[in-house]
């Protein structure tokens, strides 16, 4: 006989734990598979400049080709520092001190902080760039 509150609906905690466990464990064993076939098949070095339009930009999503971290990056730059300036006429009542410190430090630092993790990419995308064209000189000169 059901209750009044549960509308027909058995609670019960543990098989709903042991189900979610089972799917978690059916996901794990299919993200294992799926990710060993997709880098052995589709990856594959044999495969590179292959694809046109989406599928190859989904190749070169997959392989890392471009990255989408400096983009995002500087997205969430302009957010925060909006975010940063417009909070900092909060403060302006209590102290004027206060909301040009929190303006205009809050911005040298998040500035800092964003112009750093760039940097990073940035050495990032040369470094790979200098690898490229040394492999490149390396097989005209086994080519001679």
């Amino acid at each position: 006989m059901y209750g009044y509150g549960n509308y027909g609906i058995d609670y019960n905690i543990s098989s709903t734990a042991s189900s979610a466990a089972t799917w978690m464990l059916v996901s794990l064993v299919a993200a294992l598979i799926g990710g060993i076939v997709v880098y052995l098949v589709f990856l594959n070095k044999s495969n590179e400049g292959k694809y046109k339009g989406f599928v190859g930009w989904l190749y070169d999503f997959l392989s890392f080709k471009s990255m989408f971290a400096e983009v995002l990056l500087k997205v969430v730059y302009l957010i925060l520092a909006i975010y940063i300036t417009l909070s900092s006429f909060a403060l302006i009542s209590a102290s004027f001190i206060a909301f040009l410190a929190y303006l205009i430090i809050g911005n040298l630092i998040l500035r800092l902080a964003f112009e750093f993790s760039l940097v990073i990419l940035v050495i990032c995308r040369n470094t790979t760039e200098i690898n490229k064209k040394l492999k490149k000189e390396s097989h005209k000169k086994e080519e001679k």
